[in-house]
């Protein structure tokens, strides 16, 4: 219809049902409309633009409006997203359910900004969560449930894991007879977007931003897909194919792979390298817990990671466990934000501890080329057991200057440059 003359496509609609006209299911592309038959996860991998936040809307909104008194999780990286994209975006819930179908048919009314609760005529009521607060979602129980960029999440990287936001959302999806989840995301190389994909009951539809692109303004055809098509990035922006690592990281599978083996000599030095957390509650940028050994030929071998979301007393704890358990020689922390206060907090949970404080004056990525030419180099080993997957997809999925901050990253960084690299490096070190 869109590629008919003007007078011939107004001709047809005209002949067209009004109620048509007005229905997402006559409108909606086959991939954006709701898998038939029994199932419990439908997981919508696709590009930028492709329409996946209008599915999903389209989708949930339905399923509330059919059931009175319902309770519907919106799941998304940050309450900002939430809000912005979920609830008041362009194809957000505000903008695909009818007035009518609000609570006093008002949307000020029914939209609580400020707790993140949209409440609909017949009681259905959506409630916000983000992935920064995976506890959140501990007791509530939901009859459905939208989770959108889920490979954007902040603890991605750990999968479907117990206590994550994942795991933590499935378990209150415990209401009415047939409770059901959709998943929207543009895919990134993590545990939980390849953990999704593989779900028992789960349906994976999806396509590009190509399916959608008459609906994209001429600027985005003419500055993004001209400048990403072609590229790995556009591959997994555009095409929304799932890579193995992102594009621009500084530390590739193949890599790593070759660098994994046993632990067939004897370590002569160990140390616990630890990217300490600043937040108190444990809700802000994991702590980064890493332990390694290096060799009396002068190899590394990464032994053990312990990182975990936590306040300073429980990631200090953690440290002072591996540093135990490994029999390490001494726990090396970073210190810009506060060497003073990281090293009391590890020595209030053992005084005996030897604690070596690093202070960085360069970037990130200047830290960890060093680090990554070892590897290149075959200097390091990855203890094969040693449950390293979810350091591995940090490393494979971090791209200098963008995401969050790589804690475990940090933490191999410190450990690794401390025991194989001549001198310490750039670090500055003091030992206490």
């Amino acid at each position: 219809m869109a590629g008919l003359p003007a007078h011939e496509r107004d001709a047809v609609l005209a002949r067209m049902d009004p109620r048509d006209l007005a229905s997402w299911e006559f409108w909606a592309r086959p991939a954006q409309r709701a898998p038939a038959g029994a199932w419990f996860l439908w997981l919508i991998l696709a590009g930028r633009g492709f329409g996946k936040t209008r599915a999903a809307a389209e989708w949930i909104g339905a399923l509330a409006r059919a059931t009175p008194g319902g309770r519907f999780a919106l799941v998304g990286a940050t309450l900002d997203d939430v809000r912005d994209t979920m609830v008041e975006g362009e194809s957000g819930l505000l903008a695909v359910l009818p007035a009518s179908a609000l609570r006093d048919r008002d949307a000020d009314a029914a939209w609580n900004r400020s707790m993140g609760e949209l409440t609909l005529g017949n009681g259905a009521r959506f409630k916000g969560f983000s992935s920064e607060k995976a506890r959140k979602l501990r007791g509530p129980q939901h009859h459905g449930a939208w989770a959108d960029e889920a490979s954007s999440w902040h603890d991605a990287h750990v999968g479907t894991a117990r206590d994550s936001t994942w795991s933590n959302l499935l378990m209150g999806l415990r209401l009415g007879r047939d409770p059901r989840v959709c998943v929207t995301t543009t895919p990134k190389p993590n545990r939980l977007t390849r953990d999704l994909a593989a779900l028992p009951g789960a349906v994976v539809t999806g396509g590009s931003t190509y399916d959608n692109l008459g609906n994209l303004s001429p600027t985005f055809r003419a500055n993004v897909l001209s400048r990403y098509e072609g590229t790995a990035l556009g591959r997994q922006e555009l095409h929304a194919v799932l890579l193995d690592e992102a594009p621009g990281a500084l530390w590739t599978r193949a890599l790593i792979e070759q660098c994994r083996g046993g632990v067939a000599a004897e370590l002569t030095r160990v140390v616990v390298g630890v990217d300490p957390s600043v937040s108190e509650d444990g809700s802000g940028d994991l702590c980064g817990i890493v332990g390694a050994g290096r060799t009396a030929d002068g190899r590394v071998v990464v032994l053990r990671d312990a990182s975990l979301h936590g306040g300073p007393r429980a990631w200090a704890t953690a440290a002072v466990r591996l540093y135990h358990r490994l029999g390490a020689n001494a726990i090396v922390a970073e210190g810009n934000q506060g060497g003073a206060l990281v090293r009391e907090v590890l020595r209030s949970v053992d005084p005996g501890v030897p604690v070596q404080i690093v202070h960085a004056s360069r970037g990130k990525a200047a830290r960890a080329e060093p680090v990554v030419m070892l590897y290149e180099q075959g200097r390091v080993t990855h203890a094969a057991g040693a449950a390293l997957g979810a350091l591995e997809d940090e490393l494979v999925g971090w791209v200098p200057g963008t995401g969050a901050s790589p804690g475990r990253l940090d933490a191999l960084v410190w450990a690794v440059t401390t025991l194989g690299v001549q001198g310490g490096g750039e670090a500055g070190v003091e030992v206490f």
